[in-house]
């Protein structure tokens, strides 16, 4: 057996470990496959940090090659491999690391997956690798500070521009505030952080750290849009902020774990994208709107960036009033170019839309139906009553 071989063999043992056929940072399913080309190995992940000891994909093995002073890159299957490098690979692997590096991670502190975005991926990287801050008990993190105090560029409500805002979060308040001049005495929004939801979204704010922060104000759902130019600095605003919501939910339910608290912080939109809607009459026509679906709450947008929602769906549970069917009923006015119709029936009355394409219907059926055969919880059903009353 040659040497290359050899290799190639203790290459695929190494693999097949479990936890090893995932990226060891964001998770990216691997398919548990390798073969052979020339004298390569082919597998999936099909990169590793020889210097960490761990498998990860490509998207992660691009941030690796920015810590070089920590992480030395590889392709599994295409590099040439010391045998040093094969044993201490054989020694550690995914999830023995995984126990050093994300040894003491926080339960409020997000953990992204492939899906994920570059900045919160980059910056889990970087916090477990380069400043090793979950390698060790009773360390102080910055997130648990109880006080954040900083500058964000805000986009503006009317003029779309983008203007540095003081922001202040606190624990002890329960609060997120910002101020306009950075000496003001009186905040131009104060946020009860209950209310907040924070999802990053580069493509629609048009930064690589664009965060979206919602909140409520009135019943009605408000957007805010900032960023910051440094990754660091925006990440450490997002998992402060989950820091807060925990503490403050677990004072207001002092008997809940913290499994049934973690998904009550800051979550992803289920999703986001163009449909068509009608009015309540369904004789106005149907126009072009942008829509956020976050949980129960359908949101309808005239542009992305609007601060203000036009209205809004509230999403219940099958087993009580609400369904939803395929097309539009007979003898619906139709003026638009989209032809694949979408009934929401809530127990007040019927939502029309219609999508561009049938892969669209699809799928935003799938989140509509998913969402309604979830058991709503006593504060959705609050929400349900305060909802009805606003419409």
């Amino acid at each position: 057996m040659s040497g290359s071989e050899r290799k190639i063999r203790a290459l695929r043992e190494i693999l097949q470990k479990p936890g090893n056929n995932t990226c060891a940072d964001c998770g990216a399913p691997g398919s548990s496959s390798w073969f052979v080309v020339g004298s390569g190995l082919i597998s999936d992940p099909e990169w590793a940090s020889c210097s960490l000891g761990v498998f990860i994909c490509l998207a992660c093995s691009g941030i690796h090659r920015n810590i070089q002073e920590i992480s030395k890159v590889k392709s599994v299957g295409l590099s040439h491999w010391e045998d040093h490098e094969l044993e201490f690979m054989a020694k550690n692997g995914n999830e023995p690391t995984k126990k050093i590096y994300e040894a003491t991670v926080p339960v409020y502190y997000y953990i992204p997956n492939h899906k994920d975005c570059q900045v919160l991926r980059e910056q889990w990287i970087r916090a477990k690798y380069e400043r090793k801050e979950f390698s060790e008990a009773g360390r102080n993190l910055i997130y648990e500070e109880g006080t954040r105090d900083g500058m964000l560029m805000k986009r503006g409500r009317d003029n779309g521009q983008f203007l540095n805002r003081r922001f202040v979060l606190s624990e002890r308040e329960g609060t997120l505030k910002y101020f306009t001049k950075f000496d003001a005495k009186d905040p131009k929004a104060v946020i009860k952080v209950d209310t907040i939801n924070a999802t990053f979204k580069p493509e629609k704010i048009g930064n690589p750290n664009g965060l979206q922060i919602t909140y409520l104000k009135a019943y009605s759902t408000r957007n805010i849009f900032v960023y910051h130019d440094s990754s660091k600095e925006i990440v450490d605003w997002f998992n402060s902020i989950r820091a807060v919501q925990l503490h403050y939910l677990k004072v207001a339910f002092p008997g809940a774990t913290d499994a049934e608290l973690v998904p009550k912080l800051t979550r992803n939109f289920l999703k986001e994208g163009y449909m068509e809607k009608t009015g309540p009459r369904q004789t106005e026509g149907f126009k072009k709107r942008w829509f956020t679906l976050d949980h129960r709450r359908l949101m309808y947008f005239k542009d992305p960036l609007d601060a203000f929602a036009k209205g809004e769906v509230f999403l219940g549970n099958k087993d009580h009033g609400y369904q939803i069917f395929p097309g539009l009923p007979s003898g619906t006015y139709h003026n638009g170019s989209w032809q694949h119709g979408i009934t929401i029936k809530t127990p007040e009355r019927c939502f029309l839309f219609t999508c561009e394409t049938e892969e669209d219907q699809e799928s935003w059926m799938k989140h509509f139906s998913d969402v309604m055969s979830v058991p709503m919880s006593p504060q959705e059903f609050a929400m349900e009553a305060t909802f009805r009353h606003k419409h």
